[in-house]
């Protein structure tokens, strides 16, 4: 008797799944751990892998069906349970190619769309003095692993300000506003056909050595399409940052459902008077989007402040 390959559920908020591609055809084997669907669900595409060999015998759904969590997919000889997912690279454009939007990049649209629709935002703006940063870091990455990025002591010094001002943890629910009973930081990553941000976890209760690991580990199974739903869960802030790409400062927008976002400029050496001398300073400009319905301009005037002045003084992030 066949056993039923049913759609397992990927995430807590997942409902259904859209079939993009079937990997597989009546009478293959397959082999243990290989790619069998991919799937956009309401967070990501994924792609389903199997633990175990077995025969496939019928296939029941077809490429642009969507169908709920627990339709059986396909019939085989074995009982898979795919669980592993992994997101595909994105197409590469070409001039004049009419792009269609895939069902993540349909929810990103419509969330944006909402955060500009119901969330009044307000913003502000911050330059840093990160000389002193810049050197911790190198003495840092100097004196062990793994190697600590801005973005590491950024996230660290935004929980701690959060530690401070819990009302940046907060999330709008209507009649009430309700603080998070944990700090998680989300950090957006740019991969082929998107942008994920997924959430690094309790920053408060880690040291900078283990915030680092945890982001390196989080970015590295990203880029590889091993992210999973959970990690998309559970963030009070985001970051962003383009420094990379020569941008000085930009205005970010709010991810629905977390209270602000950081957009984090390039680091520019700076032109500075001082006791009547020129000095060349590093400077970092961060721009805070906040959602006013949550925190007022003076919390968050202090939360930006506060984190400001740790990066400038940054032993106090050990």
């Amino acid at each position: 008797m066949a056993n039923e390959v049913k759609l397992p559920q990927m995430g807590q908020t997942m409902e259904e799944g859209t079939i993009v591609s079937c990997k597989i055809a009546p009478g293959k084997n397959i082999k243990k751990g290989e790619i069998i669907f991919e799937i956009e669900t309401d967070k990501a595409t994924l792609e389903m892998e199997s633990p175990v060999e077995g025969i496939v015998k019928d296939i029941l759904v077809k490429e642009g069906q969507t169908i709920p969590v627990g339709e059986v997919l396909f019939t085989m000889e074995n009982t898979p349970a795919p669980v592993v997912k992994k997101a595909p690279e994105g197409p590469v454009y070409q001039p004049g190619q009419k792009v269609p939007l895939s069902k993540m990049g349909k929810i990103i649209a419509e969330k944006m769309l909402q955060s500009k629709r119901e969330i009044p935002c307000f913003y502000l703006n911050v330059v840093v003095d990160v000389t002193d940063l810049v050197a911790f870091r190198e003495k840092l990455n100097k004196d062990g692993e793994p190697k600590v990025s801005f973005n590491d002591l950024i996230i660290k010094a935004l929980a701690l300000g959060i530690t401070k001002w819990p009302i940046m943890s907060g999330r709008f629910e209507g009649t009430a506003i309700q603080l998070a009973d944990s700090i998680g930081i989300g950090l957006a990553i740019s991969v082929k056909g998107g942008l994920i941000a997924p959430i690094v976890k309790d920053v408060d209760k880690k040291n900078i050595r283990e915030v680092a690991q945890y982001s390196k580990e989080l970015i590295d199974r990203t880029k590889i399409g091993k992210i999973l739903p959970t990690d998309l869960e559970g963030g009070c802030i985001t970051v962003s940052n383009l420094g990379a790409y020569g941008i000085d400062s930009f205005i970010p927008i709010v991810v629905p459902g977390q209270c602000s976002i950081l957009g984090i400029g390039r680091i520019a050496d700076t032109c500075v008077a001082k006791d009547g001398q020129v000095l060349i300073r590093k400077h970092l400009k961060l721009t805070l989007a906040v959602d006013h319905r949550i925190a007022n301009g003076a919390e968050a005037a202090q939360f930006l402040d506060y984190t400001a002045k740790l990066l400038e003084s940054p032993e106090q992030l050990l």
